[in-house]
């Protein structure tokens, strides 16, 4: 049902990249390189849109993050022959929580993700490059990320993957099995997992969210394909309750013209 042809994906992703990059009037890439599926699959593909001059990698880990994590985001950038720069965040995250102590360890995740999406901007200017995001069409559609952190980017390369068809075109890419085959997972605290998470299997997700989705099925039809109806509703509301995450911010109309309801530009208006 969701498989895909990995080939021409690869092509469009590519195109689709060069043309972000270029149409907004930059050369260069930069992704965080988490040691996860997904950065991977993303520094991968700008590297073959871009070249290894114009991608850069930054791996951002804090102090619990796993240290097979560090391993895999460096073995990644090698292999792709990606420059990378590693900064321990842990510092500017710490300094933070020993004034304001966290209530509970989901606040110190949080604050990681937008720690290291701040980072990841600082260095789009030093290196004059834009930031390539990282989140797929299962994280985006039910609201699994940080807003303003992991889900902040000048553009999504994967924003409309579903996780199971970011790992066949990983295997594709040629990203390193080790990474490929261990379970995903934000690192927001030790064992720590996606679906540990979200509580339900991305093989599982990724059909009901098709379904719902792309096929605009009801949820009698889901029902019948073997899913509760209690799952169903679960991730329905999911994906209600974090709409706000993929949206601008509204803005209440006062003039003729709005920002993000009556005047929405495309990206290249006047150029």
């Amino acid at each position: 049902m969701l498989k895909i042809r990995c080939d021409l994906v690869e092509k469009i992703l590519v195109s689709s990249i060069r043309d972000s990059i270029y149409k907004n009037g930059f050369k260069k890439a930069i992704v965080g390189v988490s040691g996860g599926l997904d950065s991977a699959v993303v520094m991968a593909l700008c590297k073959k849109a871009l070249g290894g001059r114009h991608t850069f990698a930054l791996l951002l880990p804090y102090r619990v993050s796993a240290s097979a994590s560090l391993d895999h985001g460096k073995m990644v950038c090698v292999k792709f022959k990606v420059p990378y720069e590693v900064i321990d965040i842990s510092p500017s995250v710490d300094a933070y929580f020993d004034r304001f102590p966290a209530e509970n360890r989901l606040q110190i995740g949080n604050k990681c993700a937008r720690e290291r999406m701040s980072v990841l901007y600082d260095f789009s200017v030093r290196k004059k490059a834009l930031v390539a995001g990282t989140s797929n069409k299962s994280e985006l559609l039910v609201g699994y990320s940080t807003q303003f952190g992991d889900s902040a980017a000048a553009f999504l390369p994967i924003g409309d993957l579903y996780k199971t068809q970011v790992f066949e075109l990983a295997r594709h890419l040629g990203i390193p099995e080790e990474i490929i085959t261990k379970k995903p997972s934000a690192d927001l605290w030790p064992g720590q997992t996606d679906e540990g998470e979200i509580g339900i299997t991305y093989n599982d997700l990724d059909i009901i969210l098709h379904l719902l989705v792309d096929k605009r099925w009801d949820e009698g039809e889901i029902v019948e394909r073997g899913y509760t109806l209690q799952v169903i509703r679960r991730i329905k509301k999911m994906i209600v309750n974090s709409q706000f995450k993929r949206t601008m911010p509204p803005v209440v109309k006062l003039h003729p013209r709005t920002v993000g309801i009556d005047f929405r530009y495309l990206r290249d208006w006047n150029k």
